[in-house]
């Protein structure tokens, strides 16, 4: 079963389509199951798209998962225990 922290550093090749059909399928089971997960999920397509509309450049994918990680790294941070409750 995948697990939030799991997903967190994998959803940004899950939105770009880079996972096997394996690995998506979880995320897709896992994102079913977890609203906290859906919603980290939906606030990074949300900053992609942003960050695609205001832009004149090619996005910047290493940015992009430099800040993935650092979200992930925030939101793992705030969690007692630093459990897998939450992405």
């Amino acid at each position: 079963m995948l697990m939030c922290r799991d997903l967190a550093r994998i959803a940004s090749d899950y939105i770009d389509g880079e996972l096997g059909t394996g690995k998506a399928m979880s995320v897709k089971m896992h994102l079913l199951m977890c609203g906290r997960c859906r919603s980290f999920i939906g606030s990074l397509r949300a900053s992609i798209e942003l960050m695609n509309a205001h832009s004149s450049q090619q996005l910047d994918e290493d940015l992009v998962r430099r800040i993935d990680e650092r979200v992930s790294e925030s939101l793992n941070a705030r969690r007692p225990g630093n459990d897998s409750s939450g992405p």
